[in-house]
C-alpha cells in the first residue's frame, strides 16, 4: 500500500482550475511549514494577542473548563469573604457582637459568610455605622455574584455542545475495486444528533512559483449528510481518478506535510440548535493498508455495538 496507486494529473475544479482554498488562514499560514492548523480536539494553533479590549469575561467563563470554572468560583467565593472580614477588623474590635468566640479574623470570616449567604442566624451583631454599611455593601455584592455565577452555570450547562469521539488514526484501505480515505466517529453523548453532515479539506504543501505554498482540495464523500447518528459513522472519501489523493503515496503525504481537516455541523434534538465539531489527522496518523475492526457483535440474536474496538484497526496481507 506504500507504493503509488496511481498516476494522475493534478486535481482541478469544475471550471478546470486548481481548487484553493485558504479557509480563512491566509497566505502566512499557508507558507507557515510544520504547523498543525487544527488540532485533534479541533482547537487552532493560530494564537492571538494584543488588542486587550476585547477580551470577553462572560465567553470566557463560558468556555473554560468545567475544573477552572468551578476552582475560579470557590477561590473568589473564599476571596471575597477574606476581604470583607478584614473590613469589619478595620472597622474595630467592637464592630462585631456576639455571644460566642472572641473577636478576631475567624469570627469576621464567618459572620461575613453568613452575610453574603444571606444565611443570618443571629448569633452575632454589627454595631456601629461603620458596620452597617460593610454589612450593606456585603448584601449587594452577594446578591450580585449569586445572580451571576447560577447564571453562568446554567448557560453553561443549557449550551448545547457536540461530543464526538473520532478514531485516533485515519486508514486509506481497499475500497469497491479502488482504495479510501476513511476514518470512523461516535456520539459520547445519549441525545441525539441528526441532520448530521462532514466535510472533509486536504491540505498540503505544493512547490508553486511564488515558493512552496500549502493548497487546499474538498474531498468529495461517498456519503456527506445522514440523517440519523445513533450508532457510528465511517466517513469515506473514495480515491477516485478525481481525487487529490489519486497517485499520492504514504511517503508523499509525509514530506507535503498532509493534514486532513474535519468539519461536522448537526442539530442537537434536545434543544434543536446546531452544534458543531472538528477535529483533524495529519500524515502520520494515517494508517495504509489497514482496516477497521467491526465494532458489532452477535449476542443471543441481539446486534450489540462494542465501542472498545472503536479505535482498533486491522492490517491487511495484501
Amino acid at each position: 500500500m506504500a507504493e503509488q496507486l496511481k498516476s494522475a494529473p493534478p486535481p482541478s475544479n469544475n471550471n478546470g482550475t486548481e481548487e484553493q482554498r485558504d479557509l480563512g488562514f491566509g497566505s502566512v499560514v499557508s507558507q507557515k511549514s510544520h504547523l498543525r492548523l487544527l488540532n485533534r480536539d479541533g482547537s487552532f494553533n493560530v494564537h492571538r494577542k494584543g488588542m486587550g479590549t476585547a477580551f470577553s469575561p462572560y465567553h470566557t467563563l463560558l468556555t473554560m473548563d468545567s475544573w477552572r470554572f468551578t476552582v475560579l468560583v470557590v477561590v473568589s467565593y473564599l476571596l471575597v469573604n477574606m476581604l470583607f472580614a478584614l473590613a469589619y477588623l478595620f472597622c474595630g474590635p467592637q464592630a462585631l457582637q456576639g455571644t460566642e468566640g472572641e473577636p478576631g479574623f475567624a469570627r469576621a470570616f464567618f459572620f461575613s459568610v453568613h452575610t453574603f449567604a444571606t444565611i443570618g442566624y443571629g448569633n452575632i451583631i454589627p454595631v456601629g455605622m461603620a458596620a452597617n454599611i460593610v454589612v450593606t455593601l456585603e448584601s449587594l455584592v452577594g446578591l450580585m455574584g449569586f445572580a451571576l455565577a447560577t447564571g453562568m452555570m446554567f448557560a453553561r450547562f443549557s449550551r448545547p455542545t457536540a461530543r464526538i469521539v473520532y478514531s485516533r488514526t485515519a486508514v486509506v484501505a481497499p475500497y469497491r475495486d479502488i482504495h479510501a480515505f476513511m476514518f470512523r466517529i461516535t456520539n459520547a453523548r445519549s441525545n441525539q444528533i441528526i441532520e448530521l453532515e462532514a466535510k472533509i479539506i486536504f491540505s498540503r504543501f505544493e512547490q508553486t512559483p511564488n515558493g512552496r505554498m500549502r493548497r487546499y482540495f474538498q474531498l468529495e464523500l461517498e456519503r456527506s449528510r445522514v440523517a440519523f447518528f445513533p450508532l457510528t459513522w465511517t466517513i469515506v472519501h473514495p480515491i477516485s481518478d478525481s481525487s487529490p489523493l489519486k497517485g499520492i503515496t504514504e511517503r508523499d503525504l509525509l514530506d507535503s506535510e498532509a493534514e486532513f481537516l474535519v468539519l461536522l455541523t448537526g442539530m442537537d434534538e434536545t434543544f434543536s440548535q446546531v452544534v458543531h465539531s472538528r477535529s483533524s489527522y495529519r500524515a502520520e496518523e494515517v494508517e495504509w493498508n489497514a482496516r477497521f475492526r467491526s465494532i458489532f457483535v452477535n449476542e443471543d440474536d441481539d446486534v450489540t455495538v462494542d465501542l472498545d474496538r472503536f479505535h482498533e484497526v486491522e492490517r491487511l496481507t495484501s
